[in-house]
């Protein structure tokens, strides 16, 4: 294992701002994983650590492959964590909304484009990302439908659910999707929380990454098959939402099976405590995503559902 700085950020009051990457074998740029890029994804902080854990010793074993290289970056925005800020603390900028980055812009766009310099290259890219609600998800991978996705080379991680998004003008500012555009086989892996440590998912997450190095020729490793993955498209999803704000207390969890008319969740009068409205299912299916806030304001989108599975 080899540790070093791939970026540094000067700062003129605090301590710099240096982005570390541990590399794994050597030779040809085989797979680049990235974890925390927002300050409240601890979660992902997590999964890398032990990543950089379980490479080191599999590397002290032997078990990388020919000449090939692994690259985890735990963190990008420690910065910010620091302080429990989820964005870029100064002005609030998200740096995953910055790609590929202008090493003359703004300090985000600096700092994307460090990044995005030294990942540049890889065949596969992994990224550990969060969604813009708070909430939990069934673990799946995640792609862009940029033309260059790959739906089989997805199903290699053995995770229960393949989710592809047709990219919207926002999302062409995301690692995922410029990874994509620039040659690299891209994958989001969403496990069960952001600002928790799940430690079962984060097993899932270890595993799955390593399973899918091993599939792709670049580790020798031992590990069960996974699942058959489910292909769905977001757009598939059936979004659930609130009617009124208050405080949120959810019933039902991500991976359960519901019925049409089942209670989901309650929103409760924050000042006399009175049941404002119940969350009702409109369908038959499976919890994909459930928020996880203790507030909701109308119109919040609590709950995603699987309406029904690809046959």
């Amino acid at each position: 294992m080899k540790k070093e700085c791939i970026y540094t950020l000067k700062k003129q009051y605090r301590d710099d701002l240096n982005i570390y990457g541990y590399r794994f074998g050597q030779g040809e740029k085989a797979a680049c994983i990235v974890g925390s890029i927002r300050g409240n994804e601890v979660q992902q902080l997590y999964i890398c650590s032990q990543l950089v854990k379980s490479l080191k010793r599999l590397e002290e074993n032997g078990a990388i492959v020919g000449r090939n290289e692994v690259m985890v970056i735990p963190s990008v925005n420690h910065s910010s964590m620091n302080i429990s800020k989820r964005f870029w603390a100064t002005d609030n900028t998200d740096i995953n909304r910055m790609f590929p980055g202008y090493d003359a812009g703004e300090t985000t766009q600096r700092i994307a484009a460090g990044l995005f310099d030294a990942i540049q290259g890889y065949q596969y890219g992994i990224q550990f990302p969060s969604f813009y609600l708070p909430g939990d998800f069934v673990p799946h991978v995640r792609m862009m439908e940029t033309g260059f996705q790959s739906h089989a080379l997805a199903n290699q991680f053995g995770m229960p659910y393949v989710v592809i998004r047709k990219p919207k003008p926002i999302d062409t500012t995301t690692l995922n999707y410029n990874w994509q555009i620039w040659n690299t086989n891209a994958f989001s892996l969403y496990t069960s929380a952001t600002d928790r440590i799940d430690r079962d998912s984060a097993r899932q997450a270890v595993a799955c990454v390593l399973r899918f190095l091993t599939q792709m020729g670049i580790l020798r490793y031992t590990s069960h098959s996974g699942y058959l993955a489910s292909v769905i498209r977001e757009e598939e999803l059936f979004n659930i939402k609130t009617g009124v704000s208050g405080i949120y207390q959810r019933y039902a969890n991500p991976g359960e099976e519901i019925h049409q008319g089942q209670i989901l969740a309650s929103v409760i009068d924050p000042l006399e405590g009175e049941e404002l409205a119940r969350v009702l299912s409109p369908t038959d299916g499976i919890i994909f995503f459930a928020h996880s806030a203790p507030l909701v304001m109308e119109g919040t989108i609590v709950f995603k559902i699987i309406e029904r599975l690809h046959e």
